[in-house]
């Protein structure tokens, strides 16, 4: 009877179980990849079997999709709120730039560059990636604007829509030289000075402003 209560006692409900398979994936995601998101290895830091988490999450493509998504916009939403807390777009812009290229953010940014590969055979996967990339962009665009409409930047004569142009430019080469860093490929020394650099031109700053001090 005793040996029976305890059984009873450690069993999991329903939604701590959903939450601890779920917790299980973004870890193994982080620490070995999305592409080791199997439900072998998911029941095995669990510590359940196959079947139970089969019961949760009964379609893989879907849950490493959701595992993506559940990194990536946490980082996007931290992120947005350290620029919220910063005085204005010069100082939000060369913050960006720098948390991005610190090597600090380098085991999400490992989850970014797979989930690109694998979206070519994981559609569903492949939506959360266009989703997450567009918060990205909403995020820069907006701090091009703002500094736009407060003299900060200048753009030039780019017609309406310039500032989304910008902030994708500016993505494309961010995704570039962190994807480069996960090699450590040491063609560049200084990826953050020469990014601040390139995108001191392309949005008008003051020289030297974004540099990774100025933050």
């Amino acid at each position: 009877m005793s040996s029976t209560t305890q059984k009873r006692a450690t069993r999991k409900s329903p939604a701590e179980r959903a939450a601890e398979i779920t917790e299980a994936a973004r870890g193994i995601a982080l620490e070995q990849g999305l592409s080791a998101i199997t439900l072998r290895n998911v029941a095995s830091r669990v510590g359940v079997a196959s079947g139970l988490v089969a019961h949760y999450q009964p379609n893989v493509d879907a849950l490493v999709a959701g595992t993506f998504t559940a990194i990536v916009a946490a980082e996007t939403e931290e992120v947005a709120g350290m620029l919220a807390a910063l005085p204005g777009p010069v100082e939000r812009l060369a913050f960006l730039l720098g948390t991005l290229m610190d090597g600090s953010r380098l085991d999400v940014t490992a989850v970014w560059v797979e989930a690109w590969t694998l979206g070519r055979r994981n559609e569903a996967l492949a939506g959360c990636v266009r989703e997450q990339m567009d918060a990205w962009q909403a995020v820069l665009q907006r701090v091009v604007e703002d500094g736009v409409a407060g003299g900060h930047f200048d753009t030039g004569d780019l017609e309406a829509g310039g500032a989304a142009s910008l902030a994708w430019q500016i993505l494309g080469m961010i995704d570039g030289l962190t994807a480069q860093s996960l090699v450590r490929w040491g063609g560049v020394s200084d990826r953050g000075t020469h990014l601040a650099r390139a995108v001191e031109g392309m949005v008008g700053a003051v020289r030297g402003s974004l540099q990774p001090s100025a933050g």
